[in-house]
This record gives C-alpha cells, structure tokens and sequence, in this order.
C-alpha cells in the first residue's frame, strides 16, 4: 500500500478521534471540597491538566502510529516477496507448458513414425502372404492344366478312333444315299401323280360346295321371302300381342286450389326397338297427363315397370315429332330382360300388304282393317274402320291403338278413332323428365304448346 495515502488516513483517524472524545467525561470525578479562601499562586489550573492529558494521549497515538507503519512496511514488504514469487512461478508455468507441448508435438511424431513402421511391417507380411498364395494357385494351376493335357491326349487318341470309324460310316452312307436318291426320285413321281388327283377332286369338292353354298343361300332368301311376304294370322298376332304386354303405372302429384292432386293409372304397353334403344309405346291419353285440359305444373312425376323389380322406374317420357300425342318410354337392357316380353321391331315395308291387323289398347280385341294413304299427310295412315273385313271381340276403334302389319312389325298408334301415326323412328319433340321434383321443367307450359300444335292440326288428324 501506498505510504503517503497510510498517512493520510491515520491522520484522518486522528483528528476524528479528538473531535469525537468528550474529555469532560475523561477526567475522573473528585470530591467536593468546601471552599478555600485562598489560592496557592503556584496550583495548576484546570486547562493545562488538559493540555498535559492531549500531550500524553498524542505521544500515545504517535507510538501506535510508529507502530502501524513498521506493519505496514513489513506487510508490503511481503506482498513485494511474493509478488516476486508469483512472477518466478508464471515464468516456470510458461516454460513447463513450452516444454510439455514440445514433449507432445515430439509424441505425435514419434507415435506416426511408430504407426507408420507398423503399417509397413503388415503391409510387408500381406504382400508375403499374397505371394504365397499366388505361388500355390501358380503351382495349382499348373497341375490342373497338366491334367487337361493328359485328358486331352487321351480324348485325342479316341477321336482318332471315332474318325477312322467314321470314315467307313461315311463311305456306307454314301452308298445308302445313292440307294435312297434313287427311291426318292420313285416316290417324287408317285407324289406328283397323287397331288395332281388330289387337285382335280379339291377343284371338284370346291366347285360343290359352291353350289351347295349357292343353294342354301337361295334356299334362306327363298324362306325369308315367302315369310315375309306370307301374312301372319291375326289370331297369332293378337295372342302375341296378350302375352306380351308390358305394365306400367303412372303418378303425378301437385298441389291444387282445394288441397293436394294425385293422379295414378295402369296401362299395359308393348316394348318397341329401334337401333340398340327400347322403348315401351302407348298414347298420351294412356298415362297421368291429358290433351283435353289445360296444362298443369307437376311436382312429381312417376313411371315404373313392376315386372321389371320392385323399384324399376323409367326417367323420362318422349313425346314424339311423328305426333306428341305418342309418347315413347325408354327401358334399358336390364329392366327389359326382367320383363322377358317379346320386343317388336318397326315396320321395316310397311305398306307391303294393303290391310293391317287393329288391336284394341286394353286387349278388348282386335280386327283386320284397309288402310289408305294420304299423300298431303305422309306421316299418317287413315284406317277405314267402316270396311272392317273380320271384327273380333266388342270394340270401337279409337285412339292408343296399336296398328301391326300383317308381318308381325308394328306400324303405328291410333292418334284418334281415324288416323294411325306411322312410327318410323324415334325422333324426339320434347321430353318430360321423371322424378321427386319436376317442378322446375314448367309441365304445364309444356303441355299446353303441345296441345296448340296438335290443334294446329287438319281437322281430321286432331
């Protein structure tokens, strides 16, 4: 520590201790005494006692003080010691950590001198021991090839056998190949003979069977020809006709001024083809809607073959451009199968024979009626239902009619008690979708432009 700042701090010590002590209380109480009259001139008084006290107590301080600074000085005097110390320690540190990280370095060097000698010692023994048994493989090797050739001798010395056979085998062939070529020649002409007679009866076969072909081919247009242009009774097609009728069930609901409309009706439909497409045929009148009353916007709209399943419904109904008065259903592969009724085909010539055969839509009955054509309405026939020429049964030709040619095909549908509307095909007018809401398609605006167009009509045809 610093001698002058030791100094100064006693001397503070100091100075605070005489300004701090309350020397009243120092000096010891002494006893009263009565009064004196007189002074001795020489009695000290009051103030020097304190000014010896002060002396004393600062020749005190100064031999404590003495004796701070000889403690101190020795103090500093072995700090210095063993500031000396710690240096002469870090000086030895720093040169034993010089030498330890030589004495590594000289470890790591000697240790990959010592690997290095290893790894040469063991590469030195492998390449040793890899000689070695390149030696052995060497002297292997050599014994098997020995062995070969010894083989090889010996299969040398047979093969030379198998020649010396060989050849005797080759010159006896030679003469059974001459002997042979000889026969060959023989049979080549008895061949060429034989495929010669061969060819002339393939011609002949082939010549027969042409005609027999030829006359099969006659034979199955001569049939169709008399079936098609041999009219069917009107009993087969009548029976036909029963056994083949297709139910269906039509519903429509929607709501009315009074309360809810429902309206349902059965009806037995025959199946029509056209192309890869079925259809179930009837007219208007014959399902839930009506050409005689205003239009109406159903909700709902139903149809289903319950012959074709519990739950067989069909998904719309097209009314057709022939006449929107017949309405064509479709059915799908399926739902015809599970009825397994016969499909009729169009009329194909349907003016091949002059008369037709009219069944009642309900199977009430049926007749064989003349039918004329109009050329102003080539799209019509009219039925002369005056000029029946047999009537089975007790009916009133009209409307939903099925009119069938005297070949099974189907014609057309009665639009009313005069006129049959011929179907050649499919074509579409409008369709009504099916289902739980139909609402939205506007059935009753549908309907009634089908209704201006029918009325649109000539007089006869409405």
């Amino acid at each position: 520590m610093n001698k002058t700042l030791l100094l100064i701090l006693c001397d503070f010590l100091l100075l605070n201790l005489l300004a701090l002590t309350r020397w009243e209380k120092a000096e010891p109480a002494r006893a009263k005494q009565p009064p004196v009259p007189e002074l001795n001139a020489n009695a000290a008084t009051k103030d020097q006692d304190l000014v010896a006290t002060m002396r004393e107590s600062l020749v005190d301080e100064k031999a404590a003080r003495d004796q701070l600074v000889e403690k101190l000085t020795a103090t500093d005097a072995n700090l210095a010691a063993r500031d000396q110390s710690l240096v002469q320690l870090q000086a030895e540190k720093t040169q034993l950590t010089t030498k330890l990280t030589a004495t590594e370095e000289t470890a790591q060097q000697l240790g990959k001198k010592v690997a290095a000698a290893t790894q040469a010692a063991t590469l030195t023994k492998e390449q040793l021991a890899q000689l070695q048994r390149e030696l052995e493989e060497k002297r292997a090797e050599a014994e098997r090839q020995k062995l070969a050739l010894t083989s090889l001798e010996q299969q040398q010395a047979a093969a030379k056998k198998q020649i010396e056979g060989l050849t005797v085998a080759v010159v006896v062939g030679e003469q059974e190949k001459k002997m042979l070529r000889d026969q060959a020649d023989v049979l080549k002409g008895q061949v060429e003979a034989e495929r010669t007679d061969r060819i002339k009866v393939q011609e002949t076969t082939t010549r027969l069977a042409n005609g027999v072909g030829q006359l099969a081919e006659k034979s199955t247009e001569l049939t169709r020809e008399i079936r098609d242009n041999r009219p069917i009774s009107a009993n087969v097609l009548f029976n036909e006709f029963l056994a083949n009728r297709v139910a269906t069930s039509f519903t429509a609901n929607r709501k009315g001024f009074l309360g809810p409309v429902n309206r349902a009706k059965e009806s037995k439909l025959v199946l029509v083809k056209s192309g890869g497409q079925i259809y179930a045929l009837t007219h208007v009148e014959d399902t839930v809607f009506s050409f005689s009353e205003n239009g109406s916007d159903w909700a709902k709209i139903g149809v289903n073959f319950p012959k074709a399943g519990a739950s067989s419904p069909a998904p719309a109904l097209n009314l057709l451009a022939v006449d929107p008065r017949v309405v064509a259903i479709p059915v799908d592969a399926a739902q015809a199968a599970a009825m397994g009724r016969k499909i009729y085909t169009i009329a194909s010539e349907p003016f091949r024979f002059p008369d037709a055969v009219l069944i009642s839509g309900g199977g009430e009955g049926y007749g064989e009626v003349v039918f004329k054509l109009d050329a102003a309405q080539p799209n019509y026939v009219r039925v002369d239902n005056r000029i029946m020429k047999r009537l089975f049964g007790t009916f009133a030709p009209s409307r939903g009619d099925v009119v069938l040619s005297r070949s099974g095909e189907l014609l057309g549908i009665m639009v009313n008690r005069d006129y049959c509307a011929l179907v050649k095909d499919f074509t579409t007018l409008t369709t009504i979708r099916t289902g739980d809401d139909t609402l939205a398609q506007g059935t009753g605006a549908l309907l009634d432009s089908l209704v201006a167009r029918v009325r649109g009509l000539p007089l006869g045809l409405q």
